[in-house]
C-alpha cells in the first residue's frame, strides 16, 4: 500500500488507469494488460 498522502506506488500496488493523447493523433490507454511497465524517456534537455 502506498503511504498515507503519498502518490507513489509500492510493489505489489495496481497501476492506476492513464490515458494518454499521442503527438501524431489518437491516444493510448495504459495498462491494457496485466502487467505494465512504463519508461518515460525525457530527451536531452
Amino acid at each position: 500500500m502506498a503511504q498515507t498522502g503519498s502518490s507513489k506506488l509500492d510493489a505489489g500496488d495496481a497501476f492506476p488507469p492513464l490515458q494518454l493523447e499521442l503527438v501524431g493523433g489518437g491516444s493510448l490507454s495504459l495498462p491494457d494488460t496485466r502487467r505494465t511497465v512504463l519508461l518515460i524517456y525525457r530527451g536531452d534537455w
